[in-house]
């Protein structure tokens, strides 16, 4: 495994999860924190510590290297991480082959998927696609949208992306996997599951494509956009069509913009509008919002106007606001959708209402002034009542509160009985997430210093292995793996420390790598030695309290003849 070893010496941590995760750094430490990208949290306790090459979550639990980061984030095979981590970083694997099962057909997968990609393409540019491309056009797509965007036509036939496939010799078993395909039920053979179709490819966070999305054109077909199934690419509950494209954006602006379809994507994003994304046809979800927070907290929902946009607006708030999210909503006029809100009246007009988008509570209550007579105080008792228990479920209770009485004065309700309401409603406060286990600084200290240089190692291990005090240390067992290491003489790797520990060390562990104690490495050696100095100026007082603590346990068992031995070994130390 010395090509493992090689490719995460190369590869920056902090950069690769970067691109998942928005991360700042620790005041003066040297690591990085953030909001952890496998549960919902509002206070970070995701860290990433580029010296030890780690990351940890003292939330969740979560930590490990960075193929080990990769494997989670992207729901991949060891093997599978280490080959994307190879080639985004440009290195070369090695000459055999790294692969499992698993990992094989995924190859495949992507493989047949960028084929349909390209095919598709092709026949949106020939002779056969003269109507869709009429349809495009109609729709105000320019050519460059077409090429940016990769969009496609599905052959009308049923039989050219399954013989384009085949010719390759996939196994029967892979194609019926990929979801670009389907198994007759009679007669054996497959036939292909997009026909006749506008193909939009879904792309995951890299930017391959695994996935379609197919737009009937014909009168009659239905369903009226038809989504590729769920493969092993493909899991659309974690998938945000756009995603991979918008994301800089998004964390350049500090905001998202949601909006229903692929075409209104593709209509605002080809406007200059670069950080929208939309949820591949599909209900959101919990996975898809928290993919989005970690690129920003903040988010524009810019939904259809008819019924059913106001609908699913309302219906996806609360799934938003539980996870943590600022969101305003953007309601555009004269029955458009975004795409034709910019063709119609152009990009400015677009960002002036981008702009002026009220907060989800402003809408809500917007809505309360519509559906009641606000003139009247029983009206506006009845509107508040209306927004309140979207209110309650804002966690941080001072935000609570400031929202509250901000909607209470746009409704015209007396801010007194506001907060009466809220008191009695009031919830139990979120617990902050725990920060792992407690370790004394002084071991902290020292186990950063040996971890931190080999010199230190070498000059301060003999000294420190043959101490006592070792045995009092809370890290104690991560001191024994150190000096086994130490001793055996292997080449000190952070993996294989981690390796010869139980759960509950590899915490203590976490928690003293993770903690804001900055150790260089040219320091590290003469921290080591004080602390080395400090424990031995100790080690005589613990042992006489040790022994203390001893004579008085052997005295309340009555045990007198123990007693006076150890007040003689008691007296023999003090005298020295």
């Amino acid at each position: 495994m010395e090509f493992v070893e090689q490719l995460k010496s190369s590869v920056d941590i902090v950069r690769t999860i970067g691109e998942y995760v928005r991360l700042k750094k620790a005041g003066g430490s040297s690591r990085y924190t953030g909001l952890c990208p496998f549960h919902n949290e509002k206070t970070p306790s995701f860290s990433v510590n580029p010296i030890h090459q780690r990351f940890k979550c003292f939330g969740c639990g979560v930590g490990g290297d960075v193929i080990e980061f990769i494997m989670q984030i992207d729901r991949l095979t060891f093997f599978e991480a280490l080959k994307l981590l190879a080639e985004r970083n440009g290195i070369a694997m090695p000459k055999r082959e790294y692969a499992d099962a698993d990992s094989r057909l995924r190859a495949a997968l992507l493989e047949m998927h960028e084929m349909a990609a390209a095919l598709f393409q092709s026949n949106l540019s020939g002779t056969g696609g003269a109507d869709a491309r009429a349809y495009l056009a109609g729709r105000g797509v320019p050519q460059e949208d077409l090429d940016t965007f990769a969009l496609g036509l599905s052959d009308s036939g049923g039989q050219q992306l399954f013989r384009r496939i085949d010719q390759t010799r996939f196994p029967p078993e892979v194609l019926e996997q990929s979801g670009l395909v389907m198994k007759r039920q009679e007669g054996g053979g497959f036939y292909d599951r997009f026909r006749g179709r506008l193909m939009f490819p879904i792309h995951d966070h890299s930017g391959k494509t695994i996935a379609f999305g197919g737009r009937a054109l014909r009168a009659g077909d239905e369903p009226k956009y038809l989504n590729s199934p769920e493969t092993r690419l493909y899991h659309k509950t974690y998938v945000l069509y756009n995603l991979h494209r918008a994301k800089d954006a998004i964390r350049k602006l500090d905001y998202s913009i949601l909006v229903e379809g692929y075409m209104d994507v593709i209509g605002v994003y080809s406007a200059g509008i670069r950080n929208v994304v939309a949820s591949c046809g599909t209900a959101l979800t919990n996975t898809q919002v928290r993919t989005l927070k970690q690129h920003s907290e903040r988010i524009v929902v810019n939904f259809d106007p008819d019924a059913a946009g106001s609908n699913a607006t309302e219906k996806y708030m609360q799934l938003l606001l539980d996870e943590g999210m600022t969101v305003r909503v953007l309601e555009l006029d004269r029955n458009l959708d975004p795409d034709e809100y910019i063709k119609e009246l152009g990009v400015d007009a677009y960002r002036a209402r981008l702009e002026k988008a009220p907060s989800y509570f402003h809408w809500l209550a917007d809505r309360a002034r519509k559906k009641f007579d606000i003139h009247t105080v029983e009206g506006r008792i009845q509107g508040f009542k209306f927004v309140a228990p979207s209110i309650e479920r804002v966690p941080d209770r001072l935000e609570r509160f400031a929202i509250a009485n901000d909607i209470a004065g746009y409704l015209g309700v007396d801010a007194h009985m506001v907060r009466d309401h809220f008191s009695r409603n009031q919830k139990a406060a979120n617990r902050p997430a725990s920060r792992g286990p407690v370790v004394p600084p002084n071991e902290r200290l020292l186990l950063n210093s040996l971890l931190a240089s080999e010199l230190a190692r070498m000059q301060v291990i003999p000294h420190l292995s043959e101490m006592s005090v070792i045995e009092r240390f809370t890290t104690r067992n991560v001191f024994r793996a150190i000096f086994t290491l130490h001793h055996d003489q292997v080449s000190f790797r952070f993996s294989d420390l981690e390796g010869r520990l139980e759960d509950a060390d590899r915490d203590l562990l976490s928690a003293v790598v993770f903690a804001d104690d900055i150790i260089e490495e040219q320091d590290a050696l003469a921290q080591a030695v004080a602390c080395l100095e400090s424990l031995r100026a100790q080690e005589p007082k613990s042992e006489m309290a040790e022994l203390r603590a001893r004579v008085q346990t052997a005295e309340r068992e009555g045990n007198l003849e123990e007693a006076l031995r150890l007040a003689d070994e008691l007296n023999r130390r003090s005298r020295r």
